[in-house]
Order: C-alpha cells, then structure tokens, then sequence
C-alpha cells in the first residue's frame, strides 16, 4: 500500500503537471520551520483545476497548491487570496486548514503557489461510500452536516478573522453575473443559445443581498474531508481560492447545483456529483429550510440562486474544456465536459420553467 494513500487519492504527478523537486524542495526547507528529513512528493488525484500536490518531510506533512496549467481567468485561481484567507479563517472557523506560507515567485515551480496544512478525511462525489449506500440515517447526517458546515461559515463576522477588507460587497451579486458571462464569452468553443438566454434571465432579475457575509464560492460535498467513519463530520473544508465577501444565499445556490433529489432529472444525477439523491437525503426545500432556520436569512429567492449556480458551474466546465482542447492540460477526464456545458445549459433552463418565469 502506497504510504502516501488517504483512501487512496495520491498518484504519481501526471503528465505536464510535474514539479521541479530540485528548486521546491530547497525552497520549502528555508521557508518552513518543519521541513526536515527525507523529502517527498506526490499529487492528490482529485479536483479539475487547481493543481495539488503533498510534499513530505519525513513525518510532517504539507500541501502544496498552484494553479491550473496554461491561461487563467482574472480573480480566479488566486493562491494569494487563499494564503490570506487561510492564514488566519481556522482561529474562526476550525473547519478551514490552515495556510503557512505564499510564494508568487514563479520560477519556483512554474506559477505562484502557497503550502497549507494537511488534513484527512474522505472527499464524497457520485455516491456514498459502499458501507454507506444502504444507510439513510448516513445519508441524511451528510446532508446535515453540509447545511450546517455552510450556515456556520456565514455566522462568521468577517472582521473576527481579520478579512473585514476582503472583497467589493457592494454590488457583488449582479458584478457576479457580469463576471461569469465576460468568462463564457471568453472561454466558449460554440456559442450556446441556452446561454444567452440565462444569462439575460439571471440579469433582469438580480436579487437584493440580504448580508454580507464570508463567501466560499464553491462549497459541496467534494470539496469537504469528511470522517470516513461519520458522515455527520466534518474534517475540513477545501478550495478557498474564490472566498470574498458578498451575497451568502450565492453558496447555497452553487451548492444546490450539486443537490441533485432522486426525483431531478436523470442526466443531472450523470452530470453532477454528490449522493443526495440516495434513500434519507434532505430534499433541497427541506435543506434550504434548514439553512434559513441556522442563519435567520429568507429563502424565498433561492430558486435564482439555484439557476445562477448552475450558471456558475457551466462556466467553470467550460473553462476547464477550452485549455483541454488547446492542449494546455492533457487529463483525459475533460475529453466530454462540453457535453456537460450543454446539459447544464439545457438544465439551467428546465429550473426556470418549472419556477414559472420563463
């Protein structure tokens, strides 16, 4: 058994997404205080995006993060931002790793990166693990327990974790939108009427921000360490790159993008990834009620919230596939996210219809 393995998620880095051990290494020795003894490297096999990697001192553990290869979206990405977040959101909120160290010298290993600290746990995507799917009491602690990771995390006062800065609120939900569609036109291969069409939707129907709250911006269950034992804990929570202040209910609509029901859809249970669709599983109404309850905020506009996340998520798949089909990274798991992009194009429609304001 590789002694790396936490439920087997390290590989050997890939193709193009090697590091120069020769200049990290040195690096990170005189840059950390722990960085002693036999040193190691490996790649965590999970995510479509940012690059992430485990260096090893002897016994003591580091991860390591950069970008994705080849051109980025501006304000994407931000291993700055994620430092910053990171350095000091865990004394507020214990589920957020800690972030040791940045370095935007990019002849280190190619692009700016920072080093963090490692966290185990299970990180859950399609299904639930085997021990699990036949548990709807499991089911509905992990459904729980995302709500509830969430509502806390917008409980935080931004100013208790030194973030009180961070971020434009003012005008952060329809400068979303405008945002997100400058990076469809920038990134898309074929133009996609479907688009078109939620965007000028999600425009002409902005929703007035009830808080400013802290802001994941990409909060689900894969992005989560969870208890392999307990699905109801939390270990950590991941992807902090896109954190800012803004519009907290944006969370709860890119979450409920991943929220598929056994009820939705079949080609969003194919297209999308998390077991709330198992026997147990909160609904998204029973979820959104909960949410509301933890945090005081009405939900009567989470439908849009809903639509813009999947909005949202179909740009980030389509960023993805454009450096996919410019060769800029060579995964073989991007070959059909176009096809993805137009299932939820055509899945971002189908929530507006059965919302009544087509």
């Amino acid at each position: 058994m590789d002694e790396f393995a936490d439920i087997g998620e390290l590989i050997d880095p890939r193709p193009g997404e090697e590091v120069d051990t020769t200049r990290l290494e040195p690096y990170l020795r005189a840059n950390l205080s722990d960085a002693a003894g036999p040193f190691a490297l490996r790649q965590f096999s999970s995510g479509h995006a940012n690059l992430t990697y485990l260096a090893r001192f002897g016994d003591r553990e580091y991860v390591v993060r950069r970008p994705p290869l080849g051109p980025v979206a501006p304000s994407s990405h931000d291993m700055k931002r994620e430092h910053q977040v990171l350095a000091s959101l865990t004394d507020v909120y214990p589920l957020a790793p800690r972030s040791y160290h940045y370095c935007g010298d990019a002849s280190i290993i190619g692009a700016e990166f920072h080093v963090m600290e490692r966290r185990h746990g299970i990180s859950i995507r399609g299904d639930l693990p085997e021990r699990f799917r036949n548990s709807p009491e499991a089911a509905r602690r992990l459904c729980e327990m995302m709500v509830d990771a969430l509502a806390a995390l917008h409980r935080v006062n931004p100013e208790d974790a030194g973030l009180g800065s961070l971020g434009r609120p003012e005008g952060y939900t329809a400068r979303q939108i405008e945002g997100w569609a400058k990076r469809w036109h920038a990134a898309k291969d074929v133009d996609l009427p479907r688009v078109d069409s939620l965007i000028a939707w999600l425009s002409a129907r902005v929703p007035k921000p009830q808080a400013v709250t802290l802001v994941h911006n990409d909060f689900k269950s894969d992005n989560m360490l969870i208890d392999p034992n307990d699905l109801g804990r939390a270990n950590a929570v991941l992807d902090w790159d896109m954190c800012t202040r803004g519009d907290p209910l944006t969370d709860l609509g890119g979450l409920f993008n991943y929220w598929v029901q056994a009820d939705d859809d079949a080609e969003w249970k194919i297209s999308l990834a998390m077991p709330t669709w198992r026997a147990g599983s909160l609904t998204r109404a029973e979820a959104a009620e909960r949410y509301g309850r933890a945090t005081g905020f009405a939900i009567d506009d989470v439908a849009w919230y809903h639509v813009f996340g999947t909005f949202k998520f179909l740009v980030i798949i389509q960023q993805i596939y454009i450096r996919y089909l410019r060769g800029q990274t060579k995964d073989p798991r991007f070959a059909k996210f176009g096809e993805r992009v137009a299932a939820m194009a055509e899945k971002g429609h189908e929530l507006i219809l059965r919302r009544g304001a087509a």
